[in-house]
């Protein structure tokens, strides 16, 4: 048997397809998988399942994805990557302009990708998250953290030193734990947590910033 391979969107799969079909037909199944989670929730995501929702062999779909393990972890990092994707945007667009609230700009971005990516909150608010999944998604926050370093650089309001990465860090992980209660709450998202949270991280954002004063002092 072969070992399991990673894409070069990060999915980990039993074999990697080569062919443009064979791309094609692994996106449609992992679309069929998605309606499913959203539809059915963690448990339902079969082999057999997806492959009948996707009307594809359940032979044909264990080519890639052996097993329910392999489905979770193969949407979580699709979901991952169209997460950095936007927040590599959000650096490339600070670069050039100039924004009074990054903190309001970027909890409000996720907050609408929360609101729309179905997918993305039955995975995370289900119990079924595979050890592999967990992994990947400490890296995938690592990730998303100097995505928001890179912002702050690019924005000039804090020095590039080892304590803005920790700062990052600590801020996303608040911010992913303030978000998922406040779309567990309410399938639009409380406003009035995400509001809290945009206060508390603001006052961490100028916590960064006193910190550049201090160094240039």
């Amino acid at each position: 048997m072969s070992e399991p391979t990673a894409d070069e969107t990060g999915v980990v799969l039993r074999r990697t397809p080569q062919q443009a079909r064979s791309k094609a037909r692994l996106a449609m199944v992992l679309k069929a998988a998605e309606r499913v989670l959203v539809a059915e929730g963690v448990g339902a995501l079969t082999t057999t399942r997806v492959a009948a929702k996707a009307g594809v062999s359940v032979g044909s779909l264990y080519q890639y994805l052996p097993d329910r393990d392999a489905i979770i972890d193969a949407l979580a990092a699709g979901y991952f990557t169209q997460l950095e994707a936007v927040m590599d945007e959000f650096v490339r667009a600070a670069a050039v302009e100039r924004w009074p609230d990054p903190v309001g700009v970027l909890i409000d971005a996720y907050a609408a990708l929360y609101r729309t990516e179905h997918g993305f909150r039955a995975l995370w608010f289900g119990s079924g998250l595979t050890d592999r999944t967990r992994e990947a998604d400490r890296e995938h926050k690592r990730r998303m953290a100097d995505g928001v370093r890179r912002i702050l650089l690019a924005l000039g309001v804090a020095a590039d030193t080892d304590a803005l990465g920790r700062a990052c860090h600590a801020a996303v992980l608040t911010a992913d734990a303030l978000a998922q209660e406040a779309f567990r709450r309410d399938a639009e998202g409380d406003t009035a947590l995400l509001d809290e949270a945009k206060v508390m991280l603001r006052g961490y954002l100028t916590a960064i910033t006193g910190r550049r004063e201090q160094d240039r002092g």
